[in-house]
């Protein structure tokens, strides 16, 4: 099989590997395609505490592809699998899930789509709220739609306009450009006659958007963390939660049990056509192309939202 092997910071090599044993209770996966998540950028860029050589395929986790041994021979599937940067995985049958028809030909990172259903589950979203979406990738993209389908009012915060009107494509009722701190939360103020957001959802892993999300949290609110803070320490504004009373949600789920349901989540509301992702999938390349879709994913040009890497 063929798996990419993480080198070094930037650099990476398609390599043949030899292909994992079929285990009982495992299916083999011809994989087709597999996301380039966030968390994977420290490695990409060079952390001190990381050694490489990965182990190949590390650190893809949101692959798909078609069973060809074992249970569910023929089927297409998404997964919960590690090491997914490569051409075949062998993954327990209890960590699949089919893919219907409806979803034919089309890419799915179960796994990515899966975090966003995880993380509105936990943000507990009632119609008619006010809810902030601070940061508009792949992850924010899909919250707002999936926030304004259960009935609230969205008002999405990014940086780059492209990505604003991507929000509005996906059901933001107002946009802010994140630029000035006093400024997007005067705006935000203003739009919500004081009482700023019952719901915020902070989703760019990044000191200053967090502390702007609790700015923007009104009295009994709710904060959730959805944005994957890996790079040191935070210095948060307690003093202000308190004084609040919001509450803190860390929405990143490790329980394999509620990752797939989401994942189980995200496949019928794809194939019910409830959620559209694929205008957000704006970088695919094969896997001899690797390095391109993680230095994009790194880089973010202007009207990126999540590349894949596929292996035809």
């Amino acid at each position: 099989m063929r798996a990419a092997v993480l080198t070094g910071p930037g650099s990476v090599e398609l390599v043949e590997a030899a292909p994992a044993e079929l285990v009982e209770g495992a299916a083999r996966v011809a994989v087709e395609g597999c996301g380039v998540c966030g968390s994977n950028l420290p490695v990409w860029e060079g952390r001190p505490w990381f050694d490489y050589p990965l182990a190949p395929g590390n650190p893809g986790h949101e692959a798909w592809g078609r069973v060809v041994e074992g249970p569910l021979l023929g089927q297409r599937v998404a997964m919960l699998a590690e090491n997914a940067f490569a051409s075949e995985l062998v993954v327990p049958a209890d960590r699949l899930v089919p893919l219907p028809a409806a979803l034919d030909g089309q890419p799915f990172p179960g796994e990515a789509i899966g975090c966003a259903f995880n993380a509105i589950r936990r943000s507990d979203i009632r119609p008619g709220q006010t809810v902030a979406v601070v940061g508009i990738g792949f992850l924010g993209a899909l919250m707002v739609s999936l926030a304004a389908s259960a009935g609230a009012r969205v008002i999405a915060i990014a940086r780059k306009q492209s990505a604003l009107d991507v929000a509005t494509a996906m059901g933001a009722t107002e946009t802010v450009v994140m630029d000035d701190h006093q400024r997007i939360i005067s705006r935000v103020e203003e739009l919500t006659g004081g009482a700023f957001c019952e719901r915020v959802l902070e989703v760019t892993g990044a000191p200053w958007p967090l502390d702007l999300s609790g700015e923007l949290t009104g009295f009994g609110g709710r904060l959730v963390i959805a944005g994957f803070h890996q790079d040191g320490l935070r210095s948060v504004n307690v003093q202000l939660w308190n004084w609040r009373g919001i509450d803190v949600v860390n929405a990143h789920e490790r329980d394999p049990a509620v990752q797939l349901q989401g994942i189980r989540d995200a496949v019928d509301a794809v194939a019910s056509a409830r959620l559209d992702p694929t205008p957000l999938y704006t970088h695919v390349h094969p896997a001899t192309e690797m390095g391109l879709a993680m230095d994009a994913a790194a880089q973010r040009p202007d009207g990126f939202m999540k590349a894949l890497v596929t292996f035809p």
